[in-house]
């Protein structure tokens, strides 16, 4: 029986207490995916003693079936492509879409780095933490950029996920901790009774609050 979190932070209790034995180890450190990740991660971050940071992830979605993504642009230049489905397009496709996403990127890491320095992963044991799974096209990017930015391990960590999105992780990334797999899934929205929409103003009270 699946049963609904009341909210984000509650998930990130139930969800730091699955990974305990990452607590108080130097090479940790917690990335929330923005938005709706982050209030989990901080949560999971404090109770691991663990930094926190944010991963900013941008699929890269076909023009004509965006939810379908041909690769990711992440932070520090970082691009990530699948070269057999970005092979189909038009590199002016390619190319305009790469644009939109790499704007978007750079808004968000201006406006959640604030000055901080650029996300270093070399040698670390990154920890991905997002409120939840449904197709993972979006956490799976996020391991392949996480890779690019050093990391000697990732992990990721959700309070629920679609199975079918559970078992594409499992061959990315080094572990993967999803506390709940419901059948029959849907949305993420329907395992909280409050899933707000998190804003840019959130994201960086909660990064404030911890660091």
């Amino acid at each position: 029986m699946t049963t609904p979190y009341p909210d984000r932070e509650d998930a990130g209790q139930v969800l730091a207490d699955r990974l305990a034995g990452l607590a108080d180890r130097p090479d940790v450190t917690v990335l929330g995916l923005v938005r709706g990740g982050v209030p989990v991660a901080r949560v999971v971050a404090e109770r691991l003693h663990a930094p926190l940071d944010v991963l900013v992830v941008r699929k890269l979605g076909m023009p004509m079936a965006p939810e379908v993504a041909f690769g990711a642009l992440g932070p520090n230049g970082v691009r990530v492509l699948n070269e057999l489905v970005a092979a189909r397009l038009d590199p002016g496709e390619v190319a305009e879409v790469q644009r939109h996403e790499q704007a978007e990127l750079e808004r968000r890491e201006r406006r959640y780095r604030a000055g901080r320095p650029p996300l270093d992963l070399t040698g670390r044991t990154a920890v991905i933490v997002d409120d939840g799974l449904a197709t993972g096209a979006t956490a799976r990017a996020a391991v392949q950029v996480a890779r690019q930015l050093g990391a000697r391990r990732v992990v990721v960590a959700v309070p629920v996920g679609a199975e079918e999105a559970y078992e594409m992780l499992v061959a990315e990334a080094d572990e993967v901790v999803c506390v709940q797999r419901p059948a029959g899934f849907g949305s993420v929205s329907s395992y909280y009774e409050d899933f707000h929409e998190v804003s840019d103003d959130e994201v960086t009270d909660l990064l404030a609050a911890i660091g």
